[in-house]
């Protein structure tokens, strides 16, 4: 998916006077425009002012539920990546994938699509006329300094729901819940669905090496003493070997879970682009302005997205928050 806005938003801390080891930040979403003139809105909770990463995960975009005959759909022209994984995870509709390694595949609910863009990719995403609501959200992994010049890669997984005693729990990358993921990552991560019983609470061990991030899609939830609402993001640092999460909805709760070790690393996150400087970034733009190492996304009907201008001041690396 594209990044057409480059503003961070504001952080709410805690549910009073901020986050602490045993209560969670909380992390308010934004509206966003994606995709060029064809723009959808998604909801953004990562990156933002205050917290760049948790763990390797340094963007999350939420959308939907959208009614596709009111909102037009998700039509995201070729576009380029260089220095990160792309990860999408549907909870209703479908999106047709084309990407400049050849890869023609459809995100479902359910259903991974991770695709790695190291040193070059460009893909295309639109949704289906079998889409009549679309709903979901699409993460970012930024690849560790050794390994953000990867060739490209596609990976596509159906994770077996896991039960344990009031929730489900999809596991699409890491290990939570006795469920393992095969799909192969450049650093230790957590990703998962989880759907909580109405009132239920449930305990998971986790690892205590990880920070974590819980995003609400539906429900009203109580992470460490902290009450996350739908589209907020919550936030744990490391050091933690169990999560409990309570469901304070008469309806089931629907979140997202996402953990990894803290990322020591700087970035510079620009339009869908991760480098570690400047010219990172500049060489990236200019290749894609140019036509050369991103390759070509063959079947979608359209121009492929421009490059919006670089700012006039260079670009400065940013790490995660202390």
């Amino acid at each position: 998916m594209s990044n057409a806005e480059r503003e961070p938003a504001a952080l709410r801390c805690g549910a009073e006077a901020g986050g602490t080891a045993d209560r969670a930040e909380v992390l308010s979403a934004r509206d966003v425009p994606l995709g060029g003139p064809r723009a959808m809105t998604v909801r953004r909770t990562l990156p933002q002012r205050a917290r760049t990463l948790i763990g390797a995960w340094c963007f999350v975009d939420h959308y939907g539920p959208d009614d596709v005959s009111e909102s037009g759909g998700m039509d995201v022209a070729p576009h380029p990546h260089i220095g990160l994984q792309t990860v999408s995870w549907l909870f209703s509709g479908e999106i047709e994938h084309r990407d400049s390694l050849g890869s023609h595949a459809f995100v479902r609910p359910g259903e991974l699509n991770l695709m790695t863009g190291g040193h070059g990719i460009a893909h295309s995403e639109v949704s289906t006329s079998a889409t009549t609501v679309l709903h979901g959200v699409q993460l970012w992994v930024a690849l560790p300094d050794a390994h953000r010049n990867a060739d490209r890669d596609f990976q596509h997984y159906v994770p077996t729901p896991v039960r344990v005693d009031g929730a489900e729990v999809r596991v699409f990358l890491g290990t939570l819940a006795g469920s393992v993921s095969p799909v192969r990552t450049f650093s230790p991560l957590l990703g998962a669905e989880l759907v909580v019983e109405p009132r239920a609470t449930i305990t998971l061990t986790v690892d205590a090496a990880f920070e974590h991030g819980l995003l609400v899609d539906q429900g009203q939830v109580l992470m460490a003493g902290t009450t996350l609402h739908p589209a907020e993001l919550g936030y744990l640092g490391p050091g933690h070997t169990t999560l409990t999460l309570t469901n304070e909805s008469d309806t089931p709760a629907r979140v997202v879970l996402i953990g990894g070790t803290p990322f020591g690393e700087e970035i510079i996150m620009w339009w869908n682009f991760i480098g570690r400087s400047h010219q990172d970034i500049a060489q990236a733009r200019s290749d894609w302005t140019t036509g050369t190492r991103f390759g070509e996304v063959k079947g979608y009907d359209g121009d492929p997205l421009p490059a919006p201008e670089l700012p006039s001041v260079p670009l400065k690396p940013r790490g995660r928050a202390r």
